[in-house]
């Protein structure tokens, strides 16, 4: 998503919160708390499936899933916008610190932890 696009969307909310005025009920606390619910909901999409299955998911499941996975990513601008925290910015910057944390020549491969192979 471009900073563009994710700004559009971000004013979108905005302006869908203001409209109901849902904004005094979208403190950082409750977006926290309705964005951890959303991805539990993701979760149960997921639970007790085989890896292969979570991976073929039947397309009414798969439409299930992508609703849910929108109503995390708005809570989550939600939460960014509250909080005046530019998301595309601080994903950049925690892929940098990620590349340093996990250099290739020393995980690729392996899903250990940075702290285990140090």
């Amino acid at each position: 998503m471009s900073s563009t696009g994710l700004n559009t969307l971000k004013q979108r909310l905005r302006e869908f919160a203001d409209a109901r005025d849902w904004d005094q009920f979208h403190s950082p606390k409750n977006l926290t708390m309705a964005l951890s619910a959303e991805v539990a909901e993701i979760t149960e999409h997921f639970q007790w499936l085989t890896e292969e299955q979570s991976k073929n998911l039947p397309k009414d499941k798969l439409e299930e899933v992508e609703t849910e996975l929108a109503d995390t990513l708005i809570y989550l601008i939600r939460l960014a916008d509250k909080l005046d925290i530019n998301l595309l910015t601080a994903a950049k910057r925690k892929i940098e610190v990620n590349e340093r944390k996990y250099p290739v020549e020393k995980v690729k491969g392996s899903a250990e932890k940075y702290t285990e192979y140090v």
